[in-house]
């Protein structure tokens, strides 16, 4: 008899939510592995007071998070997307500031002690396991710490290999759908950011191991790589460029130094290509993020290079990319474990790439100071390549006077007098 055979029926989605009690603390799976529809049913339950959801970014709406439903529930968010940022500011939602490879051991060393995970995780196999899909980042540690696991099977949610199986019989309930994974297209990048992603291009060599974020620049470097030989990837994120990447062979991750052979990554987002690539695909494995991102692991990998980006750095090597001013837009996720591991990497480089305009050209992102409130999350004892449209410069064992000149350079000529009179005014420095 196959296991498929013997498993239980599923619940109703009501049933599947009967353990959730007052006063509990839950995770809450993010990105694609968002299970939306428990979250959906979640909300309907006004018997529930004081339930704090713990998470990363999820994808759709919070239905649980209202002023009117303060009392019932409040997120706790380790990095903010898009339905918390107004949550967060009108203080009905919390945001906790920190690296994302810390993140799975405040549930397993109990400092957060979780009652419960709500996961979406792919069909079960003939053994009797479902695996995490596409993010195993904190889910791997709440899947394995929490008492009460409540699961939606998703018919359509990708198998991934790794750190990432929970055996079915260990779950309290669960719920079966057939429902599309949410997808992120590419978009079309501009002119400004071609010409950014082709500076970064060029300080990639044959043989570099590769980690990059989310959006047009990042994905507009690696379009630009598959001319490249002996590429590897250790990365948090994973998305269709990489994929196209991958299959034209400029990946071979035979160079790396940890993983062997192997594209790592903590999660993965995109669109259905991406989730088709990932289905039980033996060549990318997916791990919690304590792994992924731990510096030590990354440093092993040779010539290893971290793309990031950030919202506005000062004329010091300071980097804000969490927030805007007091508002917080985003987070700190694995900027600094990349950054810093790219760093002590032999021959590695830790590149901050960004438009050196926002507001429609109005506000220079190169600015004497930051702004009020702004989180500092790369420091400029971090710091090291700096690309605009307008140059790359590598800031690393540069003092205070030769960055400030630098970063001036690489600001949009709109900007540059404004900022090198203040310099010099705050400074006193002749530049």
């Amino acid at each position: 008899m196959k296991v498929n055979d013997s498993l239980p029926d599923q619940h109703s989605i009501d049933e599947a939510l009967k353990p959730i009690r007052s006063g509990m603390k839950i995770f809450v799976h993010g990105a694609a592995a968002t299970p939306s529809p428990l979250l959906e049913a979640l909300a309907r339950r006004r018997d529930l007071e004081n339930v704090t959801l713990y998470h990363l970014h999820t994808e759709g709406a919070m239905p649980c998070i209202s002023p009117e439903r303060i009392n019932n529930f409040r997120s706790v968010s380790f990095f903010c997307g898009p339905a918390l940022r107004e949550p967060i500011q009108l203080g009905i939602a919390d945001y906790i500031p920190v690296f994302l490879s810390d993140i799975p051991q405040l549930f397993t060393s109990g400092q957060i002690q979780l009652d419960a995970a709500l996961l979406q995780l792919s069909p079960v196999d003939s053994h009797g396991y479902c695996s995490l899909g596409t993010s195993v980042d904190a889910a791997r540690a709440a899947a394995d710490t929490a008492p009460i696991l409540i699961a939606e099977i998703n018919s359509r949610m990708p198998r991934s290999h790794g750190n990432t199986t929970v055996e079915f019989k260990k779950l309290t309930t669960h719920i079966k759908t057939d429902r599309a994974l949410p997808q992120h297209k590419v978009e079309t990048p501009s002119d400004v950011q071609i010409c950014i992603a082709e500076q970064v291009a060029e300080l990639i060599e044959d043989g570099c191991c590769l980690q990059a974020g989310i959006g047009s620049i990042p994905d507009s470097v690696l379009v630009r790589l598959k001319s490249k030989s002996d590429l590897g990837i250790h990365t948090e994120l994973m998305t269709d460029k990489m994929v196209e990447l991958i299959q034209s062979g400029a990946v071979t991750n035979r160079l790396k130094g940890s993983f062997h052979g192997k594209s790592i990554t903590s999660f993965v987002n995109g669109t259905r290509k991406m989730f088709d690539f990932l289905h039980d695909n033996p060549s990318i494995e997916l791990h919690p993020s304590n792994c992924t991102n731990d510096t030590a692991l990354i440093r092993k990998n040779d010539k290893m290079i971290a793309i990031n980006s950030a919202i506005q750095i000062d004329l010091t090597g300071q980097v804000c990319a969490d927030s805007l001013g007091h508002r917080i837009y985003s987070g700190i996720g694995g900027q600094m474990d990349f950054m810093r591991g790219a760093a002590l990497s032999q021959g590695g480089k830790a590149i901050i790439a960004l438009l050196s305009t926002a507001a429609k050209g109005t506000q220079s992102r190169i600015a004497l100071g930051l702004t009020a409130g702004a989180g500092v999350v790369t420091t400029r004892g971090h710091i090291q390549w700096v690309v605009t449209e307008f140059g790359a410069v590598n800031l690393h064992g540069k003092s205070i006077r030769e960055r400030g000149a630098e970063l001036i350079q690489l600001a949009h000529p709109d900007f540059r007098g404004e900022l090198k009179q203040s310099w010099q005014s705050l400074r006193h420095y002749v530049i």
